[in-house]
């Protein structure tokens, strides 16, 4: 029996997983978890082998929360649902296998296909979205290059703003749409890639 845990946004109703699932003879729907601070803990307590994130976040924010479950279940899989129509949905150029995409309009029976695949150790990147991540620019603009830049000499947002004549608002903007484009982790992990890439020095 594969035990399923869905992980959603307060107050979010995305994909009915519970009502695909439920009817599924090999698969028992555990629980439904809001994104929050003791997540990874309250899923560990539930045993299950399959994750399912169903959210509005971007990609770049849920890898953070993604590598906080693998830390507490590290033999749980994690499915995350795209809508690659919105902005940061779609899987990262430098995906690293440790979470799967599917996309958030696929059929009951394609879910359950994925859920099963991921219980048996595989992979799962719909190929829709895997397409539509090659074919997008994944390039940094000039002033997303300057906002950058200036955060790998260790400026804070606040200086990155003063310096550049932005808000503080504008200058976290750039850095989420850095983070996306270059598919890092992090602020950090987007220096490193801008630099092997040799965008920055």
């Amino acid at each position: 029996m594969i035990r399923v845990v869905v992980v959603r946004d307060e107050g979010y109703f995305g994909v009915p997983v519970r009502t695909f699932l439920e009817t599924e003879p090999d698969m028992h729907y555990v629980d439904t978890l809001p994104i929050g601070g003791d997540l990874a803990q309250r899923a560990a307590q539930l045993w299950p082998g399959v994750v399912v994130i169903d959210t509005q976040y971007m990609v770049s924010q849920v890898l953070p929360i993604a590598d906080e479950l693998h830390t507490a279940i590290p033999s749980c899989s994690m499915l995350l649902l795209c809508d690659p129509s919105k902005r940061g949905m779609l899987p990262p150029r430098r995906w690293n296998g440790g979470l799967n995409f599917l996309l958030k309009d696929s059929s009951p029976s394609m879910l359950a296909d994925a859920v099963r695949r991921l219980a048996r150790g595989e992979r799962v990147v719909s190929p829709m979205l895997q397409a539509a991540s090659l074919n997008t620019d994944r390039g940094l603009s000039t002033r997303e290059l300057e906002v950058l830049g200036l955060a790998a000499e260790g400026e804070s947002v606040k200086e990155i703003a003063g310096r550049l004549y932005l808000s503080g608002g504008t200058v976290r903007n750039y850095l989420s749409a850095i983070i996306t484009k270059t598919g890092a982790r992090n602020r950090l992990d987007a220096i490193r890639i801008a630099r092997k890439e040799g965008w920055l020095r």
